[in-house]
């Protein structure tokens, strides 16, 4: 183990490009022994920082986060869009909502009592190989040059664009975390998917409603489709969901947040050189049918801390390739219009017990479960999608947006 010394001429274990969720939870799993020597260089505060965010997972029992989980709820519901509900409590996993600030000070404060763990505030500019292992060159505050230099360089950077595809829809959505006049909500039930909303031409829409308190909620309004839309018409989609469909009555917005989520079938890297990798969304953690990253890039986090303990120096793919075929299929169906997405998904929550249809979205099923879960879809466009995905060419597409739920 090794520390660098402040102008970036020493050789660290481990340098970690970017400090959100991938980022900082390999970071915390590294240092935990107090034996890795990592720097984790985060992004000066201006564009290049993201704006807080909303990230959302199931899990059984506390978590390592516990401490940043802003609300949790013990029952889901999906509404179709002819009013039919399924509510359920799918324990023993339980929703959790963490604010990206809030999990940023948990996780510092964690490896500030780390002897052998570093936050740097620069630009990263470059990952490349170099003796001994890579280098990151980055850009300090104040203007000057940094070259930080790792046996072994995690990436968790936005790529500039998905990697070739055959299927590529964006998850595109607005919230309003909003305040009521009266008590609207019940803060035990969190609505996965609401589709009684106006469904656009091409892939689907609905609402999605996380309670805070009896009159506080985050609302939002997302699509599935392949273009996001203006703030305007996001806007007024919100007004709608919450005015006419959810009948809110007077309200006052406390604050907004927006987002794009590439949803696609693209085969992620995860390694760029012969000590550099990709981690996070760079390296296909978000799970292409859903947008969900949170727990993958946990789960992810553990195994290369577990293969770098063992003497290993490779990233673990974060999705089975059944559950990646699978979501191929679904996707490639939902583009070409061969299945009606609300229905689909309706009658996926309300034929397959709420727990196992979470843990086959957060990849932990077992064969047999996702065998009974793909009977459960319309099979005869299902099977005509999955005989064509191998014959379709693969695409280079232009930079998307990314926020991660």
């Amino acid at each position: 183990m090794s520390r660098p010394d402040p102008a970036g001429a020493g050789l660290d274990d481990v340098v970690v490009v970017g400090g959100g969720a991938a980022g900082l939870c390999l970071a915390h799993r590294l240092t935990r022994t107090g034996t890795t020597a990592v720097t984790v260089v985060e992004a000066p505060d201006g564009p290049l920082r993201p704006a807080e965010r909303t990230w959302c997972y199931w899990e059984a029992g506390p978590g390592e986060f516990e401490g940043a989980v802003a609300a949790s709820w013990t029952r889901l519901r999906v509404r179709g869009g002819d009013g039919t509900v399924v509510e359920a409590d799918p324990a023993p996993l339980r929703y959790r909502m963490i604010r990206s600030g809030r999990f940023e000070q948990l996780v510092h404060s964690r490896l500030a009592a780390c002897p052998t763990a570093r936050l740097l505030r620069a630009t990263a500019h470059e990952v490349r190989d170099a003796p001994g292992g890579a280098e990151v060159r980055c850009t300090t505050p104040g203007g000057e040059s940094l070259t930080l230099r790792g046996r072994l360089v995690f990436d968790s950077r936005p790529p500039h664009a998905p990697p070739p595809y055959r299927t590529l829809l964006l998850q595109h959505f607005r919230g309003w975390f909003l305040r009521t006049s009266a008590a609207r909500f019940d803060p035990g039930v969190a609505d996965l998917m609401d589709f009684r909303v106006p469904q656009p031409h091409h892939g689907l829409a609905f609402g999605y409603v996380l309670p805070l308190a009896p009159d506080r909620a985050l609302v939002e309004y997302t699509e599935f489709s392949r273009a996001p839309l203006t703030t305007s018409a996001y806007d007024a989609a919100l007004r709608h969901y919450a005015e006419d469909v959810l009948g809110l009555g007077p309200f006052t917005v406390d604050s907004v947040e927006q987002g794009v989520i590439p949803m696609t079938d693209a085969r992620f890297p995860r390694r760029t050189g012969a000590a550099s990798f990709l981690i996070g969304a760079a390296g296909g953690a978000t799970r292409p049918a859903t947008g969900y990253t949170f727990a993958a890039v946990q789960r992810q986090s553990r195994a290369v801390a577990a293969a770098l303990r063992s003497g290993r120096t490779a990233v673990p793919p974060p999705h089975r390739r059944r559950h990646l075929a699978m979501d191929a299929v679904l996707l490639r169906a939902l583009d070409t219009g061969r299945v009606d997405g609300p229905r689909l998904l309706t009658d996926l929550f309300r034929r397959v017990p709420m727990e196992r249809m979470l843990r086959f979205l957060d990849g932990g099923s077992t064969p047999w479960e996702d065998f009974g879960i793909g009977l459960r879809t319309p099979v005869g466009p299902m099977l005509r999608t999955a005989a064509e995905l191998p014959f379709l060419p693969r695409r280079a597409a232009g930079r998307p947006e990314e926020s991660p739920r």
